[in-house]
């Protein structure tokens, strides 16, 4: 019998490659909050793309493009534009966008910007600011520099990006040309941000270099620019950023700082130290500046808490040392700026962080990443901006050196459009606290992929996905993001540096360092199926099935005698807690999540074998790891022999009933304790303290999890409260550990989860599934007077409120038409009642 066609590989690879063609998913039809972003061409008429001659492997190069042109007379005029690697665009002296979406190595975006609204009669002038920084890091690709972008009026080029040669003979050109110049005022040759981001912003202005981008008559001296090579174009697939301005909205300290030792003796910025041949940037021989080891030469000697409202046309007046703190009023992601004006030579820093001290000051280095931008200003007054995106609740602004008056702070957002029509609101003022931090929180790490922070990394990471993605869907209907988070790992042949079948941890990234986490590509294949369920996308799944064989594949050789995978390579990483002490030789949480892996591959792919080994691999977990009370985390190899420990972790217990290896059925007492003596509260009541404590990231996360599917939804709001609160409270946002003092981001993509958790376990709407056109109702005896929510969906809203009367809750429901609706039975002792809309 021959196989029918849908089970060949070619038909899925076909359907997708027709799928990316028309610009999005076949089977995903909504387009998110932000319906004007729906990419219409993945080519480019005319533009070429070019950088200065002989300069696109040059380490971060600054080149300023610019073009003046007639408005046209058309009903439409867009920018399209992509490069390599950063752009930020101006119209009129007006910020226009920053761009742009991501792809793989090799793979470029376009980004299109409709003009047609922001003309000025006569002239404009539009500016694009690129920056090429040919190093490697988690947040960009190190690939060569270049812009290739150009003007469309009605189908017709007004003006795009060419090659000095090509001006001169001509060729295509039917209108105006970009000029190109380096941007010497931001400093080239500087120390990196973090290692897994590009560079630190350091300025030289004066009152020329403000002209540039919205002066038309400023003098102009152009490159020579060369065609270079860039790669496979793109359409976007996403919504654009909102880039609402937010004000700060108070004063919170101010006080003086000081040099405490000679220059000779300034400590040296550990980012300094890290440039190597697989850690690409300048060495600290060549810097030009390093404004954090004088901050870090600084002492406080003055500290002065202030509690007032901050006033946008109220100048802070600094003079040499003096600082001021603001506060955002949130822990918000964007470009930061002011307008600074001095009547000295001066230097002016701003130095930022999502949290302060006990004192209330902020500090540098709190995540190991170098916080701050330096503009050194001639005499004048500056409109000053960040180029890149960063991430704070409190900016501290200081005057190292001259004086200067700061008015009109704001933070330009970058973040997802916002979301306006999935709502949630409770009786409980401190479920809707977490709800709309969760949203704040998905927004800052949903730009052009899951992030798992928007500040250190930015990065696309594997696992944080897994529960980001499932929020896209609640909050925006559809699966576009995730769609793109796929087809980054499915475009490319292979992925440098790493063993071959092995997924990167995250992407596009690179990893010049070899290092990976095989446990994030199994969660890849764990949050494949997911996508599939959701989306219907049966065509990029299919396309993924030979990557996810060759997984399998690669993890066959780390298989002992017993089918457990041990001794694996790379970063074997479980969760931040203890835990992850105990990976090594066999770890039996990655077994579990090995086990979960295959699993959903063999349903996906039709492949018994794995599903049938699946089983196999939890048997013997069961048969080694449970030692009558607890699963244990690990064994070791000793003369040949495989030692069960007796290390044991709470994150253990979680992964064996998430992933089927335990269930309260098979090991009903392991489940009791969990439930009861486990929680938020065991660092206080010290039960079982030899069980070492899980984390934010994963352990308490897995933990609601389960007690959602073991129906304990009381327990589930009052624990949500008891984890995370507080971070709500504090940044309005949700974080990656617990303890944010340790250096971790207080933003975090896939702590979002939560909005999904007040969907399915408070309000009660357990499942909105679009492809079988289904809502799944499941209410809870949770102690709330009211509650009430919307989620959308590709073909309406499903809006659900009730309120509590008795024993009774009185419930209203409105689907999209076609859905069949199916009411769980509810808590036991809980009576409903359904009331037609009045």
């Amino acid at each position: 019998m021959r196989p029918s066609m849908f089970c060949r590989p070619w038909f899925w690879i076909a359907a997708w490659l027709l799928g990316a063609l028309l610009g999005g998913s076949l089977f995903d039809r909504t387009w998110a909050d932000n319906p004007e972003a729906e990419p219409s061409a993945a080519a480019f008429q005319e533009a070429q793309p070019v950088w200065p001659a002989g300069r696109e492997k040059e380490i971060n190069l600054t080149v300023g493009f610019r073009t003046v042109f007639q408005k046209p007379q058309a009903d439409k005029v867009e920018l399209r534009l992509t490069c390599s690697t950063i752009y930020r665009a101006w119209l009129n002296g007006q910020f226009l966008g920053h761009g742009p979406a991501r792809g793989p190595k090799g793979f470029f975006r376009i980004d299109q910007w409709n003009l047609t609204d922001r003309l000025q009669e006569g002239e404009n002038l539009l500016v694009i600011e690129t920056v090429g920084y040919n190093a490697n890091s988690f947040y960009v690709l190190d690939q060569p520099s270049f812009l290739q972008a150009e003007i469309v009026a009605d189908g017709q080029v007004v003006s795009a990006t060419r090659s000095t040669e090509s001006q001169k003979v001509a060729v295509r050109q039917t209108g105006k040309t970009f000029e190109a110049r380096p941007w010497k005022h931001r400093v080239q040759k500087v120390q990196r941000y973090s290692f897994q981001r590009a560079f630190v912003e350091i300025y030289r202005l004066n009152p020329e270099t403000e002209r540039l981008v919205h002066d038309l008559k400023v003098p102009f001296e152009p490159l020579e620019l060369a065609e270079v090579q860039s790669g496979v174009l793109l359409k976007r697939g996403v919504a654009y950023p909102d880039f609402q301005v937010r004000k700060p909205t108070a004063v919170v300290a101010r006080g003086r700082m000081e040099l405490n030792r000679p220059k000779e003796k300034w400590p040296v910025d550990s980012l300094v130290k890290i440039i190597s041949p697989k850690v690409r940037g300048y060495a600290e021989a060549d810097l030009e500046a390093i404004p954090t080891s004088e901050l870090l030469a600084m002492q406080v000697s003055q500290f002065e808490k202030q509690d007032k409202p901050y006033q946008p046309d109220e100048p802070i007046s600094l003079t040499q040392g003096e600082f001021e703190i603001v506060d955002m009023g949130l822990n918000t992601t964007g470009f930061i700026g002011a307008e600074v004006t001095c009547t000295e030579p001066s230097r002016f820093w701003i130095v930022f962080d999502e949290i302060t001290d006990d004192q209330g000051d902020v500090h540098l280095r709190r995540m190991g990443c170098s916080n701050l931008i330096s503009f050194t200003l001639q005499p004048g007054t500056y409109r000053l901006e960040s180029i890149e995106p960063y991430t704070g609740r409190y900016w501290k602004f200081i005057c190292p050196e001259g004086s200067c008056q700061i008015k009109g702070v704001f933070l330009r957002e970058m973040a997802h459009p916002a979301i306006t029509r999935a709502r949630f609101e409770s009786s409980d003022p401190r479920l809707n606290r977490l709800f709309e931090a969760g949203v704040e929180t998905y927004r800052q790490n949903s730009i052009d992929m899951f992030m798992d922070c928007p500040s250190r990394e930015r990065a696309g990471w594997l696992c944080d996905s897994f529960f980001t993605a499932r929020v896209e869907r609640d909050l925006t209907g559809d699966s576009r993001i995730e769609r793109i988070f796929f087809e980054n790992y499915l475009l490319p042949e292979r992925f440098d540096h790493l063993p071959d079948g092995m997924l990167p941890m995250c992407h596009p990234s690179d990893h010049d360092t070899g290092v990976f986490i095989p446990n994030w590509a199994m969660w890849f294949v764990v949050e494949l199926a997911e996508y599939q369920a959701r989306s219907g996308d049966r065509a990029m799944v299919g396309a993924l099935e030979e990557k996810v064989a060759k997984l399998f594949d690669y993890f066959k050789k780390f298989e002992n005698e017993d089918g457990l995978l041990e001794k694996l390579e790379g970063w074997v990483f479980v969760e931040w807690s203890e835990a992850n002490r105990f990976v090594q030789d066999v770890n039996y949480p990655t077994n579990m999540l090995y086990a979960g892996a295959l699993s959903a591959a063999g349903q996906m792919f039709d492949r018994p074998k794995w599903q049938t080994k699946a089983e196999a691999i939890r048997q013997t977990i069961r048969q080694q790891s449970f030692d009558g009370q607890f699963f244990v985390d690990n064994g070791l190899r000793k003369d040949g022999r495989l030692e069960i420990t007796k290390n044991r972790s709470e994150v253990c217990q979680y992964f064996a009933f998430f992933f089927d290896v335990a269930n309260p059925t098979t090991h009903g007492q392991l489940w009791q304790t969990l439930r009861d003596d486990f929680g938020p509260d065991r660092q206080k009541t010290k039960k079982f303290a030899e069980v070492h404590q899980a984390n934010s990231f994963i352990g308490n996360m897995l933990r609601i999890e389960l007690l959602s599917r073991y129906g304990q939804k009381q327990q589930i709001l009052d624990e949500s409260i008891g984890y995370l609160l507080h971070m709500a409270d504090r940044t309005g946002t949700l974080w990656e550990n617990m303890d944010p003092n340790q250096g971790y981001s207080c933003c975090h993509g896939f702590a979002s989860h939560i909005c999904h958790t007040l969907y399915r376990d408070v309000l009660g709407i357990k499942q909105v599934d679009q492809v079988g056109r289904k809502v799944v109702i499941a209410f809870g005896d949770v102690k709330l007077d009211r509650c009430e929510g919307t989620i959308p969906t590709a073909d309406g809203k499903v809006t659900l409120r009730w309120r509590r009367e008795g024993d009774t809750l009185v419930y209203q429901l409105s689907v999209p038409d076609g859905y069949e609706v199916e009411i769980a039975e509810p808590s036991k002792g809980l009576k409903l009642k359904r009331e037609e809309k009045p």
